[in-house]
């Protein structure tokens, strides 16, 4: 139950499946703010979720089942292809006031697996995607200010009443979140470009120096410009294996439009034309210049 005016914490009740980086972060936030009562821990791992316990993040490890008959709100923060099974599980035993939302970096899918999953109670789940992340992992990962002044997307579905989008949105804005709506294919397509596209360019470029005969060597010399390119190709395996697929068809129109700006980078200096590499390179150092300039 959410309250108002200082009558007790804003959710009561609060679940989340998977307490690393970003599902620690919202209930440490949370906690910090007064804004939760009690916090159950769902997830695949006893050691974790005792970490997590042991952490001050949540007070209890607790089953899907027991989730879904006791939080006020449930936030899946785990890999996408892993929030239509956890649904799955809930849905018999989530109670008709509780409202699901999820952190997932894709939606599309997302909302269809929600779809399937929850039958006509699908209701009850908000879409949403915070912008934000690290490249650490697990429950010590977890950050209070993580949320701080960063966009958080919603993106309603026809079925959700209006209480149930606000109250997902009261969640993350008690984080100290930004919350924006957008359309679900809207968010694929904008998040392939900005989000997913720069974790595949960089954990393909750190594969291709990985690969290399001279790799050590490589990376003995490598300086600032290379740790900070590659920082983001420490993120986890599982989360970004499940966007690429789950958003293939944003990324493979976002990869055939970087592989035309490679070729044209490619042509310039095979035909030492000076002109047209300088002139690709300064399009590219304003645009980054002028990027969110006060």
């Amino acid at each position: 139950m959410m309250t108002q005016g200082g009558r007790g914490p804003m959710i009561s009740v609060l679940a989340v499946v998977g307490v690393g980086l970003i599902g620690g972060s919202v209930a440490r936030a949370l906690r910090e703010a007064g804004q939760v009562g009690r916090v159950l821990g769902v997830g695949r791992n006893a050691q974790t979720l005792a970490e997590a316990q042991s952490l001050g993040l949540i007070d209890k490890a607790a089953t899907p089942e027991q989730a879904a008959a006791q939080a006020d709100v449930i936030l899946l923060a785990t890999p996408v292809s892993s929030i239509a099974p956890m649904l799955a599980k809930m849905r018999p035993h989530l109670r008709a006031d509780t409202v699901v939302t999820d952190a997932g970096s894709t939606k599309c899918e997302v909302v269809q697996a929600a779809r399937e999953a929850l039958g006509e109670r699908v209701a009850q789940f908000v879409p949403g995607h915070p912008i934000a992340g690290a490249e650490r992992s697990g429950p010590s990962a977890a950050d209070a200010a993580l949320y701080h002044d960063r966009t958080v997307i919603l993106t309603p579905m026809p079925e959700n009443a209006p209480a149930d989008v606000e109250r997902v949105r009261a969640l993350w804005q008690g984080c100290g979140a930004r919350v924006i709506d957008m359309d679900a294919d809207a968010h694929d397509r904008v998040l392939g470009s900005v989000s997913h596209m720069p974790h595949l360019l960089s954990a393909a470029y750190m594969a291709q120096v990985a690969q290399a005969k001279d790799a050590e060597l490589r990376l003995a010399i490598a300086g600032s410009g290379f740790r900070d390119f590659t920082r983001i190709a420490a993120g986890s395996p599982e989360m970004w294996r499940d966007i690429f697929l789950s958003n293939r068809d944003a990324l493979q129109s976002e990869l055939a439009a970087v592989r035309d700006v490679l070729d044209q980078f490619e042509s310039a200096m095979m035909q030492g034309d000076g002109q047209a590499l300088e002139a690709l390179l300064a399009q590219a150092a304003d645009a980054r210049r002028n990027w969110r300039k006060e």
